[in-house]
């Protein structure tokens, strides 16, 4: 995805980007790439936002792959498709940070923010891909 700012202006609360506008970037992206079937659409949607979230929240490429051990290609698909996923990965990492240092910013210590944070992207997610126009 492409953007007219940085995720350093998501952080810093300069632009209004939310994880919805990402999840909805994402699927259309997805969408482009993949097609419209419905459950490929989906499966790929899931293992991209997956993969993204993993490296957004500093987990190890090679350790999150590790769940797929038992799908040889989802693996290799997923490691040719992370360096094309930085910038992605980057602006999720950015709206996290965002919604933890609000919580941060609110009195909520850091921990808690985190913790919270997760609880919140948790729930966020949990729907199928959002439906694109």
């Amino acid at each position: 995805m492409e953007w007219e700012f940085t995720p350093e202006d998501v952080v810093k609360g300069r632009c209004g980007y939310a994880l919805a506008d990402f999840r909805q970037g994402l699927a259309e992206e997805v969408r482009q790439n993949i097609g419209a079937d419905g459950d490929a659409f989906i499966r790929a949607y899931h293992l991209i936002y997956d993969l993204c979230y993993a490296l957004a929240t500093s987990k190890d490429l090679d350790a999150h792959l590790g769940a797929y051990a038992y799908d040889p290609p989802t693996v290799q698909f997923l490691r040719e498709l992370a360096p094309a996923m930085e910038a992605n990965v980057d602006m999720l990492g950015a709206i996290l940070q965002r919604q933890i240092m609000d919580r941060v910013e609110a009195g909520t210590p850091l921990q808690s923010a985190v913790g919270e944070v997760a609880d919140w992207h948790r729930q966020s997610v949990s729907d199928h891909p959002p439906a694109t126009h």
